[in-house]
């Protein structure tokens, strides 16, 4: 009886069949994480469970189940299984992990936290780059700005040249740390960059921020250059409300039920 309760509380929770393709089961497993069907603390089921309900190979879902762990989203213990991590150790800066959360990300406050983090990076590297960056960079810079300008209308073309912008300007600061920075923060940067661009009407104030910036990187202007970087992050700050509007607070999933 024990074990027929068992498969009967499995058949609650389990998904939909997913195609047979590794990457499609991590990616399915993830989100089903992320929508909290399988909450932090909680096991997951047996890998023979998840064979059935993912309809693939044990060797597939083991895979699997190494790239949610190296992700920090699960964590596997002999005798024990594998049991889903908090939130706190997930890899939030990794482009997958983003996309897996998808809708849930607002309730991750992820983009406040980028903000901030710009807040404490971006006006001192514009500065540093004021003084350090070579005439290349400035070239490149401008190439991104240009760019921007020139797609203004469609936001997937220029949140790539505005993440390509912002790349550069990292590198442009020789320093060290903040180019380490630009590599680790790149996946979330274009996420936080994508919501704002895609949130707002118009994306001409950007843009002249944007080119103020070019300029004052030209004329070796530190000070101007700050004051740029702080004024394009007060943009993004009102930009980002628009965007949490948008994206908007989702309710937490219940689990998929198949009848």
């Amino acid at each position: 009886m024990e074990l027929i309760g068992r498969q009967q509380d499995l058949v609650g929770i389990q998904p939909e069949r997913r195609p047979r393709v590794r990457g499609h089961v991590t990616a399915a497993i993830a989100k089903d994480i992320c929508a909290e069907r399988y909450a932090s603390g909680s096991a997951l089921p047996r890998e023979n469970d998840l064979c059935d309900m993912y309809g693939v190979s044990r060797t597939v879902i083991r895979e699997s189940l190494k790239i949610l762990e190296s992700k920090g989203l699960v964590r596997g213990k002999p005798r024990i299984g594998t049991t889903v991590c908090d939130r706190d150790e997930w890899n939030i800066l990794d482009q997958d992990v983003l996309e897996w959360i998808g809708p849930n990300i607002k309730d991750f406050d992820i983009l406040g936290c980028i903000i901030e983090a710009r807040r404490s990076i971006e006006p001192a590297a514009a500065e540093f780059a004021a003084e350090r960056a070579t005439a290349q960079e400035i070239a490149d810079l401008d190439s991104a700005w240009r760019r921007m300008r020139d797609f203004g209308g469609d936001p997937e073309r220029f949140t790539e040249a505005d993440v390509e912008f912002h790349t550069v300007l990292l590198n442009a600061s020789h320093n060290q740390v903040f180019r380490r920075l630009s590599s680790a923060i790149h996946a979330a940067l274009k996420y936080a960059l994508h919501a704002s661009n895609v949130a707002v009407d118009s994306r001409d104030e950007a843009i002249v921020l944007h080119g103020e910036l070019v300029e004052a990187l030209r004329m070796r202007d530190r000070s101007a250059a700050r004051d740029c970087a702080h004024r394009m992050l007060d943009l993004a700050v009102r930009d980002l409300a628009a965007a949490e509007r948008v994206i908007g607070r989702k309710t937490p999933a219940k689990p998929n039920r198949i009848s």
